[in-house]
């Protein structure tokens, strides 16, 4: 069914150039009040996408008949369009495991600490990442045993180092790019003078609190005594005794209430001063939470100042052997994380790398393009490796075997990985891989597409294809638009990156070719909606491609796909999870 489908999508939906050229125009300008429509109604879909569908597949289950023109081969219905892209999600498809599932089946003693707040180092996006793939890497390491793990495109270094200081793991984080290695290490360093800063705070925090309740308690011993007293004494023998009694358990031993009360005031006053002295030094519940996860070699423990001249020997020597055990345990610590700088490709020798190699689990954070295809080949061929958490992104980076007549298949490509696919041939294409990166769950909460930058790149293309004739360059316009202040300011900055000369481009022609287009801005904005609602097609055609070669696999004992992260959050939220046969353990 599906290359039946591709072929009939790839004839329908060509790049937004050939629209603003008018090679291709929408047969109706109501497409974006439709999707917008199916976006807000998502419980509809949830009840009449499986019946819809089937009227829309037909009942060979290949032909899209009522979508799409038999002769035309235009898009007719918009509606069942919609539905169609619904059904083929995987979330209507029920191929994904539950994350609530995967979590029970490995519960166990978790080795974190809790309390713990990412977001005072991390923003909202990455702190949901690390904190929920974590705690599934921890259940998985601990399930198995297995204490080394392996982070590749460990980037920053926000996962391992959140691995290892809160669970104790020794993290191997591998990036290929010298920079992000070199930027893991400067982002400790930073992290230093924020550890000043919480201890100071902390130090504040906790010097008030104890003063605070210093100056309540006597106020409140007072009250209490003041009742006691006040209460009247019977003549009766026995309600005197019982009197003394409650006196007796509430001040000590002394015939005179307001003396025992001001006696308990002071004794109440120098306990919680000196209390108080002695635990300003002490960092509060707060700055030791967040030293739980700094990373390594992050923190510099300030000792408290002190006349040492006044210290007996035997406080001396305490002290001495506090420090020496306080070292120890920052050598052990820091040996907890290692960032290295490798380029990973499937044919690569983890051992080389990491001299100590052992029983270890493979974890990746939106590795971008053939990066994580090639994570579950290594996985698959190392025999030490008994585990693997990938979360892809990046798909429009995937190297394609079928893309290029001349493509060797003795190499290693990025899409597709099983059998399968490769029985067929199959290719999706550049455009198909950069739609797989649009994300259907912002726009349906009302993050609507960036369409006039969709509409400066497409008429920057007609630009560079009329006036200086390229029409392909291996260098990118990047985010150009977020700095631009006009039209003519982008396409200016734009030129000058793909180094072509705009000086023989006036602003006057500039401007022109901008509004000749920009009355066909909506047609892009629907077209680019209907890229939207393909994007999880797509991405479910690559993702059940990894699934499918792991399925392939002998050695393998189970893998599923598990919804990791909220995808408003985290768009590409999806993980590769797979584990090897207890035989290879």
């Amino acid at each position: 069914m599906w290359r039946a489908a591709g072929k009939r999508l790839k004839r329908h939906f060509p790049i937004g150039l050939k629209y603003l050229r008018g090679e291709k125009k929408p047969q109706n300008l109501c497409v974006k009040k439709t999707l917008d429509y199916e976006l807000t109604s998502g419980a509809r879909w949830k009840q009449d996408s499986g019946p819809a569908c089937k009227q829309v597949l037909g009942s060979n289950d290949d032909t899209f008949s009522d979508v799409f023109c038999e002769n035309s081969k235009k898009l007719i219905n918009v509606h069942l369009f919609a539905l169609a892209a619904k059904y083929y999600t995987l979330s209507s498809l029920g191929v994904c495991t539950p994350l609530e599932d995967l979590l029970e089946a490995l519960k166990g003693d978790s080795q974190g600490t809790t309390g713990i707040k990412t977001d005072e180092f991390m923003n909202s996006k990455k702190s949901h990442e690390v904190q929920v793939m974590s705690e599934l890497v921890d259940k998985l390491a601990n399930n198995f045993g297995i204490k080394q793990v392996i982070d590749i495109g460990s980037g920053k270094g926000y996962l391992s180092s959140f691995l290892s200081m809160q669970y104790n793991l020794k993290v191997y984080g591998i990036d290929s790019s010298n920079i992000n290695t070199n930027g893991a290490l400067e982002r400790n360093r930073k992290l230093k003078k924020h550890w000043r800063a919480y201890q100071s705070r902390g130090k504040t925090n906790l010097k008030n609190q104890r003063l605070e309740k210093a100056n309540e308690r006597p106020e409140e011993s007072e009250i209490k005594c003041k009742a006691i007293s006040a209460k009247p004494i019977n003549n009766d023998s026995s309600l005197q005794g019982q009197n003394e009694v409650t006196i007796q358990g509430t001040l000590p031993s002394s015939g005179f209430p307001e003396i025992a009360t001001s006696e308990t005031s002071k004794q109440v006053e120098v306990g919680l001063v000196d209390r108080t002295q002695s635990e300003e030094s002490k960092p509060s519940e707060e700055v030791l939470a967040i030293l739980n996860v700094l990373p390594v070699n992050a923190v510099e423990v300030f000792s408290s100042q002190c006349n040492c001249a006044e210290l007996c020997e035997e406080q001396k020597a305490q002290r001495k052997m506090s420090s020496l055990k306080a070292k120890a345990i920052k050598s052990s610590e820091s040996n907890l994380y290692f960032p290295l700088t490798s380029c990973i490709t499937a044919e690569t020798e983890l051992s080389d790398i990491i001299t100590d190699l052992e029983d270890c689990m493979m974890v990746g954070l939106h590795t971008c393009g053939d990066l994580a295809a090639n994570t579950l080949r290594i996985f698959t061929a190392k025999p030490e490796i008994k585990a693997v958490c990938s979360v892809g992104c990046c798909y429009h980076l995937l190297s394609e075997q079928f893309e290029n007549q001349e493509a060797s298949s003795e190499e290693m490509w990025g899409f597709p990985m099983c059998q399968y696919l490769k029985d067929k041939g199959w290719c999706c294409g550049r455009n198909a891989r950069m739609s797989a990166c649009l994300a259907l769950e912002r726009v349906a909460v009302g993050q609507m597409l960036p369409t006039e930058s969709l509409f400066y790149r497409a008429v920057l293309q007609v630009i560079i294809e009329e006036i200086y004739g390229v029409t392909k360059s291996d260098r990118h316009v990047g985010k150009t638009f977020s700095k631009s202040s006009s039209f003519i300011d982008y396409v200016r900055k734009s030129l000058k990156k793909l180094e072509l000369d705009d000086s023989k481009l006036p602003d006057s022609c500039i401007m022109e070719y901008y509004e000749k287009y920009r009355h066909r801005m909506n047609e892009l904005e629907a077209f680019n909606m209907l890229k939207v609602f393909l994007a999880p097609c797509i991405e479910v055609l690559i993702l059940l491609d990894r699934l499918c070669y792991l399925k392939e696999q002998d050695n393998i004992a189970w893998s599923g796909l598990v919804k990791l992260f909220d995808p408003v959050k985290s768009p590409r939220c999806y993980a590769v999870i797979a584990l090897k046969k207890q035989s290879c353990f």
